[in-house]
């Protein structure tokens, strides 16, 4: 179709600005491009009326020196950890409980006291000190003076300790249990408490405070001798238990002798004291195992040999305690020659305290009675399956329950348990008249009424503001999951302030 414009209107049309007109300069752009040209105007830097130094002109340069920093000094050696296991057993900003009872002979097996808290004495915290019986993560720096709640576990132990050390020399009890629970139910103070009763009932008191060091690599070790090769020593974890035996147990240990022969032991004479001969192994830890050894046959003589019956005094009953257990039913982080992973129970010191929860060998494991109370540990605990099932069938055992009993527990099909761990605990019915069978005893929370006089001690002390009655004792009880101890605490230790 034709234009309606014709060539001379298109010659008379004006033309426009300069300025709207594009660029004649061509322009680089795609051909499928659709938008606009720009024009802007390519602006000059703009000059101020001071002009910099010209150049290779020289210009006084002003660096500021930087001030010499003071290096703060390193911690000395054992400093930090010393700081992280600092034990704080007083707070004076607490108040004094006033009326507040000791933990003693008597109080320990008086009923009527069930629930208080009663106050460890003086003289006993620093041998509780010595046996690192104080743990970081129990709440002793929030009131005046140490004290410890008086439950029915409590008691019934108390009853026990009570029952051996009135029993006469050579026949008395020998208890032994396993302490389980869930986390937080007052296991480790548990064992304080039965140290405490040891202490009042003047025993001989053996503890490892943590079973978890002595397989975590950080400790020396070296095999026993040439004809055992995969028994492994650690003389420095021997010569700390030495140290500790001797620091809580010195008014004991200074008043028995020596009455059995020792020949691997050429330092030891007759007349010696048992606190001297424990001495030995912890100023040469090259011997302290051997030391241990005599130590122990020393604790568990009945009679004396010929030749040093002039010195010779019954000895009293012995406590060993053992916390976190769980940790010695697996390898260890140590490496024999082969780089092989040795497994706890190849160590002698594990393997001497795990043999006395099996029955003794035509006599009992502590033929001068005592007690032997092992906890496991729920915070920090490995998940070892076969420790379970050994657990359940030690409980099975000592319920009744024939091994061969399809009742009786046994490990799941292709579970592959550790054979070790289910040997070390496979503790028949023991033959001596006076020694106990292998029992587990699972801690649960308080009561209700164990609760409260519980809670009455924070108030007493200061930290609770509120009145302790029937119903608010039965809510942080219901808060607490049943009366567990340690959330008890945390509720008992807020600070709360009437309007």
């Amino acid at each position: 179709m034709a234009s309606s414009f014709c060539s001379g209107c298109l010659t008379r049309l004006r033309q426009g600005p300069r300025a709207v007109l594009p660029p004649t300069t061509a322009v680089s752009r795609a051909a499928f491009h659709t938008s606009t040209a720009l024009h802007r105007a390519v602006q000059k830097p703009k000059v101020s009326g001071h002009e910099g130094p010209k150049y290779r002109v020289g210009a006084a340069v002003k660096i500021k020196k930087k001030k010499p920093m003071e290096k703060s000094r390193p911690p000395a050696v054992g400093e930090r950890k010393a700081l992280r296991k600092r034990i704080i057993l007083s707070n004076p900003n607490a108040l004094e409980v006033e009326g507040m009872q000791e933990l003693n002979g008597e109080t320990m097996v008086d009923s009527r006291l069930r629930g208080q808290v009663l106050a460890l004495p003086v003289p006993m915290i620093d041998q509780l000190r010595a046996v690192q019986a104080f743990k970081t993560s129990q709440g002793w720096s929030i009131f005046r003076r140490p004290g410890t709640v008086l439950r029915r576990e409590t008691l019934e132990m108390g009853r026990l300790f009570d029952n051996i050390s009135g029993e006469a020399a050579g026949s008395r009890t020998v208890v032994k249990k396993i302490i389980t629970g869930q986390r937080k139910t007052g296991k480790s103070v548990h064992l304080l408490q039965a140290m405490a009763m040891g202490f009042t009932k003047e025993w001989v008191v053996i503890t490892v405070p943590e079973a978890r060091d002595l397989v975590t690599g950080t400790t020396s070790y070296a095999p026993l001798s040439e004809e055992e090769p995969n028994a492994y020593v650690q003389n420095a974890v021997t010569a700390a238990l030495l140290s500790r035996t001797v620091t809580a147990n010195q008014k004991v240990l200074s008043a028995l002798h020596i009455s059995q022969h020792h020949p691997a032991l050429s330092a030891v004479k007759p007349g010696m004291t048992l606190e001297d001969l424990a001495k030995l192994g912890i100023q040469d830890q090259a011997n302290a195992w051997p030391v241990f050894k005599a130590l122990w046959a020393e604790l568990t003589a009945t009679s004396a040999v010929p030749g040093l019956e002039k010195n010779f005094r019954p000895r009293p009953p012995t406590l060993v305690t053992v916390d976190g257990l769980d940790h010695w039913m697996q390898n260890s982080a140590y490496r024999n020659a082969k780089h092989e992973p040795i497994h706890a129970h190849d160590f002698v010191f594990v393997r001497h305290f795990l043999n006395l929860l099996m029955p003794g060998k035509g006599k009992s494991t502590l033929p001068n009675g005592g007690a032997l109370l092992y906890a496991t540990s729920s915070s920090n605990s490995p998940s070892i399956y076969a420790f379970d099932v050994a657990l359940k069938q030690v409980a099975a055992r000592h319920a009744g329950v024939d091994p061969s009993s399809s009742e009786f527990p046994t490990p799941r099909p292709y579970s592959n348990p550790d054979p070790r761990v289910l040997e070390a605990f496979n503790s028949p019915k023991p033959t001596a008249a006076k020694e106990g069978m292998l029992d587990v005893q699972e801690l649960g929370g308080l009561t209700k009424d164990e609760a409260r006089g519980y809670l009455e001690y924070f108030a007493r002390s200061g930290l609770l503001r509120e009145t302790v009655s029937n119903e608010s004792a039965s809510e942080k009880w219901t808060l607490a999951g049943g009366g567990v101890i340690g959330e008890l605490e945390k509720l008992g230790r807020r600070l709360r302030v009437a309007a």
